[in-house]
């Protein structure tokens, strides 16, 4: 399990953004979203600069807590 820390999100248009933009990489990952801390804890199979390219792509920077 990883805790990435993803300033910009805030909403729950982002929280979709940020799921369906890691599913594209790993789709058997799982998440769990800290809302109020605007984290995600994510447990996945593939590296994780897939998943920082991901998100990028859907413009979220993410970095590890």
């Amino acid at each position: 399990m990883t805790n990435l820390n993803i300033p910009e999100r805030s909403c729950g248009h982002c929280k979709s953004a940020i799921a369906k933009a890691v599913a594209t990489v790993d789709s058997s990952a799982q998440l769990d979203f800290d809302m109020e801390n605007r984290r995600v804890r994510v447990l996945f199979t593939n590296p994780l600069d897939h998943i920082f390219a991901a998100l990028k792509s859907e413009g979220y920077e993410a970095t590890v807590v």
